[in-house]
């Protein structure tokens, strides 16, 4: 029995880990599908947008949505690849021994990658900025598109947290090293 299965936070991290882990991969699937249907179903979405918001260019917002929707996978992929990272770390944890060399270039890939999903955000923002001017000029629409976005200052401060932790793990893997070298 691993400490992981007898430490209940540890369980319950691992867990959620997991069920993330199981949303983004989620997720990025249903966009996938989504953007096929959008240019399949496009005849339809054409009729509908046409009928309802006339002075939206449709052939164009067909794309920008298309072009959301792949921006969202590559987040969603980003994600999952930091929330697999850790649930690595978590189980070193578990495991009694987290000061392992492999941990500290976890923190560093994880900390890089939170950069990406920084920099992932930038063209969504844009793209979310030109659906809601389209959609401004149809006044029978009536959107709430809420651009709330850019470089976040707490995602910045994360992945300064997480070089950090990277240099702290690499630190106290030599530093073990060292001492089972002396003994």
């Amino acid at each position: 029995m691993t400490s992981i299965t007898r430490d209940p936070l540890l369980a319950a991290a691992k867990g959620i880990l997991w069920f993330l882990m199981g949303a983004m991969l989620v997720g990025a699937v249903a966009c996938l599908v989504a953007i096929p249907a959008l240019h399949l179903f496009q005849g339809n979405i054409t009729i509908e947008l046409g009928r309802t918001a006339p002075t939206v260019p449709i052939p164009t917002m067909l794309w920008v949505l298309s072009g959301v929707l792949a921006c969202v996978i590559a987040l969603l992929l980003v994600l999952f690849r930091i929330f697999q990272l850790l649930k690595h770390i978590v189980g070193t944890v578990g495991d009694g021994d987290p000061f392992v060399p492999e941990n500290a270039r976890r923190l560093t890939q994880m900390a890089w990658l939170t950069l990406a999903v920084q920099l992932v955000t930038l063209p969504i923002i844009g793209f979310a900025d030109w659906i809601d001017q389209a959609f401004a000029a149809s006044p029978e629409v009536h959107t709430d598109i809420a651009i709330n976005g850019g470089l976040s200052g707490n995602g910045l401060l994360l992945m300064l947290i997480l070089f950090i932790l990277a240099r702290v793990f690499r630190q106290g893997a030599a530093m073990r090293d060292e001492l089972e070298g002396t003994v």
